[in-house]
């Protein structure tokens, strides 16, 4: 195939919709947020064996999942590692559409707090 044959095509920004995977906009949600578990420990200092503690995990699961092994792992237990490592969680709700009318939900753990907002 020559270079005037190739074909670009443009992605839909979510790679694992791209690539076909069932429920991919879970899949990209986890990826997310396990960038951001990254993130947080690199931001403490923190080595996998003290993030581990810190997150009520073991050394070598939180390897996994930092390299990109979490189909297994939960939303919710991704949301409960950061905070645990200090991060504040917040979860805006609106109608599909809107940027003014929401409601945030603050995740604490295992405890989700509920308030209304103006955004």
């Amino acid at each position: 195939m020559s270079a005037q044959d190739e074909i670009i095509e443009e992605g839909s920004g979510n790679v694992f919709a791209d690539l076909g995977f069932a429920d991919p906009d879970t899949h990209l949600l986890k990826a997310q947020l396990v960038t951001r578990v990254a993130e947080a420990m690199q931001e403490r200092k923190l080595t996998q064996i003290a993030a581990a503690k810190v997150t009520g995990s073991t050394q070598p699961e939180l390897s996994r999942i930092l390299r990109g092994q979490f189909r297994s792992v939960s939303v919710e237990r991704l949301l409960a590692m950061l905070t645990r490592l200090g991060c504040k969680v917040d979860i805006v709700v609106r109608p599909q559409g809107r940027t003014t009318e929401s409601a945030v939900i603050h995740f604490a753990g295992s405890v989700a707090k509920i308030g209304g907002s103006q955004r």
